[in-house]
């Protein structure tokens, strides 16, 4: 693929992703996965800012996906990173009050979001935190990767409940479902000379 195209593509996915994050989570302080968890257990029980844990994750995420990914993949998933993080730092001062009840934001945002990762997960890339751990297990062990990146995020999304609260953390496993199950929706479909089919993977659970 032109790598012009693939900027463009992988461009928009990773907008879209912002998109549904800014707009439709955020508004209601859910968090988009694992990463967000890792930081909001570390600033609980270590008193680490923010910005420190989720940058040093992140590296050390992008190092592992440089080994088992390659260069390409890490160097696409931080120009997807950049994009959703600009859209994001954009849109968020815009958004004052959440759209809609929480529910019905949450259904419409996973879906959207899944469908912005799922692009991403299908062209090499992805948006960066657990994203990065589900692919490697998608393209090392033949996961899939929307299940993949689910029971990561229940984990750390549990573990963050016990911790600080399960109020807000029940609506993210309910982000996480969705956002997954519409991923592995957009992974397992194949384009051909016939048009669109189903890919068949074999799952290992």
């Amino acid at each position: 693929m032109n790598i012009l195209v693939k900027c463009i593509i992988l461009g928009i996915a990773a907008t879209v992703q912002g998109i549904a994050m800014a707009v439709f989570l955020f508004p209601h302080f859910i968090p988009s996965g694992g990463a967000a968890s890792v930081g909001v257990l570390l600033n609980v029980l270590l008193n680490i800012p923010y910005a420190y844990s989720l940058w040093f994750l992140n590296a050390v995420l992008l190092l592992a996906a440089v080994k088992w990914l390659g260069k390409s993949s890490a160097l696409w998933t931080m120009y997807c990173v950049t994009v959703t993080s600009a859209v994001i730092n954009l849109i968020s001062p815009l958004i004052k009050n959440p759209l809609s009840y929480v529910l019905f934001d949450i259904a419409l945002g996973s879906v959207v979001f899944g469908l912005g990762l799922g692009i991403l997960f299908r062209m090499g890339a992805s948006s960066g935190g657990m994203d990065i751990l589900a692919l490697i297990l998608s393209k090392t062990l033949g996961f899939s990767p929307g299940k993949a990146l689910f029971l990561i995020n229940a984990l750390l999304l549990g573990i963050t409940g016990f911790v600080v609260s399960w109020d807000i953390i029940i609506y993210a496993f309910l982000c996480q479902f969705i956002g997954t199950r519409v991923l592995d929706a957009i992974y397992k479909l194949s384009i051909n000379s016939r048009g669109l089919e189903v890919r068949k993977e074999q799952e290992t659970f």
